[in-house]
């Protein structure tokens, strides 16, 4: 079964490092586009729903303070609310859980093109697409002293660099596409289960990618970076990153809400004192 996508991702690394002067780094790069590009599509609607989840929480605040004691009501007058609007509060998974075959699709292939085994070297030639690849067998992985197929742990110690790469771009991702969402004046009222989750995951996810790009090949880790990068640019283009919230911690502490691409301020309360 993985050979369908196996085969295909090889015979395509292995054409684009012959065309790119036999450079691994540069085939990995430009096969990262095209997989990017290819999955656009999903991308968009991934960012249509997190620009949809921003319109809708200053409704959703207001929902929560009047419902408040009502979990019930509550949980049902949000899903009116998300069906209205036409909002998916997990809309931004579904391209997550396309891309993971293709993760381990990559790093096998990464493995098979770079011939991290013997017994890989042998394998890699049966299985090509297009023929007249094979005099390109073996291919070089090492790039800079660093082996490409090897983890960062393996290699020497600059390639460390490559993980926090991968965690401070998962993290600029996760943070700048994050819904925006106003403070909350009831310090009583529960928080959305949905938000909480999206405000949880730009914490968890860049450093679980950071985590596993410790152990998976090097390969994956610069497929990981320039992923991240083109999302960002993507996201950018369309005119609704706020780059303030680089500078919140928290989702409820922004000091600006960005709705439709554009910062509206928050008045904050202040109290004033008399003198007397």
């Amino acid at each position: 079964m993985w050979d369908l996508i196996l085969n295909p991702f090889i015979t395509i690394i292995t054409l684009l490092y012959s065309v790119l002067a036999n450079n691994a780094v540069l085939a990995i790069v430009v096969f990262t586009i095209i997989v990017r590009l290819a999955m656009y599509p999903l991308t968009a609607q991934q960012q249509r729903s997190s620009v949809a989840m921003q319109k809708v929480q200053p409704e959703l605040k207001k929902l929560q303070e009047k419902h408040k004691n009502d979990r019930e009501k509550m949980a049902q007058e949000q899903m009116r609310l998300y069906k209205e609007h036409g909002v998916n509060p997990l809309g931004g998974c579904l391209p997550l859980l396309i891309q993971f075959p293709i993760w381990i699709g990559l790093y096998q292939a990464i493995n098979h093109a770079l011939a991290a085994t013997p017994l890989q070297l042998i394998d890699l030639s049966g299985r090509f697409l297009v023929p007249g690849l094979d005099h390109l067998v073996p291919l070089n992985n090492v790039f800079m002293g660093i082996d490409l197929t090897q983890p960062p742990t393996i290699n020497p110690v600059y390639a460390m660099g490559l993980p926090v790469l991968v965690l401070v771009t998962s993290w600029l991702q996760s943070k700048l596409m994050m819904p925006a969402t106003p403070p909350n004046k009831d310090k009583d009222a529960k928080p959305d289960q949905a938000q909480a989750m999206t405000q949880s995951m730009t914490t968890v996810m860049p450093l679980m990618m950071g985590f596993f790009s410790l152990s998976f090949s090097v390969g994956l880790s610069i497929y990981f970076v320039v992923s991240n990068v083109i999302t960002i640019v993507q996201y950018s283009m369309m005119g609704k990153m706020d780059w303030k919230r680089l500078l919140v911690f928290g989702g409820g502490g922004a000091s600006d809400a960005t709705v439709e691409g554009k910062a509206v301020p928050v008045k904050a309360k202040t109290k004033s004192s008399k003198t007397k």
